[in-house]
């Protein structure tokens, strides 16, 4: 107690800015992970802190042993794992928008303009039968995936959408990746699944769309171009033959967060 009260008796103004300024910086980190791999990764050092903390307390020697090694190779991994936000945090603090507060309109009315953007460009695509990838990003991050293609940085529109898919223009091939009500990037390429189990009908956009959801949790909207179907992927789990209403409902679902459970057609696997 005394600790305490000597250290609120040499408390000052100074030290109240020095608090702020912190909390201010870890509040933009926080912010600037968010929806990236690296939360995850952020929570598992958190609890080997913690663990690391417990361990010393106790007099556990050997696991405190054990957790330090882990904690010394960590400080020479963690720059690798988190390099892309760190190279964003460089970026953004260099352009001066790191210490800018970003007042957003209202999150879940965005998602509903791009879902029903979406549906609509799914349907005029699936009608015309021209073959289409559209990735929804969640909180997973999507960045790696949309550095691999053309940066768009547009606001989704399904006139936008389809034009990015005609035949033989540059960017038909690869996927959309979409982030709130923004396109972030066109002509991306997504890891294929490894699953040997789906039907050899399948083409490149299915194995992609699949890929993208086993890895992250990511939303995949795909059109064939050979069947005029849509198709929802998410979990690794691929729904074929969608109407406009099922891709709708689907979306918003999965997108904005209203209900617990998903629909019961979600969970019919990728017809094998």
């Amino acid at each position: 107690m005394n600790t305490w009260l000597n250290v609120l008796a040499k408390f000052n103004v100074l030290n109240a800015i020095d608090i702020l300024i912190v909390a201010f910086v870890l509040y933009r980190l926080l912010l600037m992970i968010r929806g990236t791999r690296a939360v995850p990764l952020l929570k598992g050092v958190v609890v080997i802190l913690v663990a690391t903390a417990v361990s010393s307390a106790l007099h556990l020697e050997a696991l405190n042993w054990l957790l330090n090694k882990i904690i010394t190779i960590g400080v020479v991994a963690i720059p690798i794992v988190f390099q892309p936000e760190l190279r964003r945090a460089l970026d953004q603090l260099g352009r001066g928008g790191f210490f800018s507060i970003s007042l957003t309109a209202d999150r879940a009315e965005a998602l509903q303009h791009t879902i029903a953007e979406v549906v609509k460009a799914a349907q005029v695509l699936s009608k015309t039968k021209i073959g289409a990838l559209i990735v929804i990003e969640r909180k997973t991050g999507l960045s790696e995936y949309a550095e691999t293609g053309t940066q768009i940085e547009g606001l989704v529109s399904s006139e936008l959408l389809i034009n990015t898919f005609i035949p033989n223009t540059p960017l038909h091939d690869g996927a959309v990746v979409i982030r709130g009500n923004r396109v972030v990037s066109a002509g991306c390429f997504l890891p294929l699944t490894e699953n040997r189990d789906l039907n050899r009908e399948l083409g490149t956009r299915h194995r992609a769309a699949i890929g993208v959801t086993e890895q992250t949790d990511a939303v995949a909207v795909v059109v064939s171009e050979e069947t005029g179907k849509v198709s929802l992927a998410v979990d690794g789990v691929l729904t074929r033959g969608l109407q406009e209403g099922d891709l709708h409902e689907l979306l918003t679902s999965l997108l904005v967060p209203k209900r617990s459970g998903r629909l019961h057609f979600l969970h019919r696997k990728a017809e094998s």
